[in-house]
């Protein structure tokens, strides 16, 4: 598991991939964190029409947001967005997908 969590920082502290993020739980406070940010390309099909819905997600470390939840804000840089579901454990609990649109 040591070498997991040794890779996995190697993964969010990469300047390439990782970003320097704040995450305010309810929206208030400020704890720096270390985010990957994806932007998967969703088309949703309802019958014979479809829609692109954009979709961000974002993922932190457990260890960093233990308590990350639906509502809190997460902003990078100028961005800011809003958790809009609950975010999503990965296999070994040590990282959490939240999808997130901006405000």
């Amino acid at each position: 598991m040591d070498n997991l969590k040794a890779a996995l920082d190697a993964i969010f502290s990469d300047p390439n991939i990782g970003e320097e993020a704040v995450w305010r739980p309810g929206g208030i406070g400020a704890t720096p964190v270390r985010v990957v940010r994806k932007q998967p390309s969703g088309i949703a099909e309802f019958g014979s029409s479809r829609a692109i819905m954009p979709a961000i997600l974002i993922e932190v470390r457990r260890s960093e947001a233990p308590d990350i939840a639906e509502g809190d804000l997460i902003q990078i840089g100028l961005q800011t967005f809003r958790l809009i579901a609950p975010p999503l454990s990965g296999p070994l609990g040590l990282v959490m997908t939240c999808e997130a649109a901006e405000v």
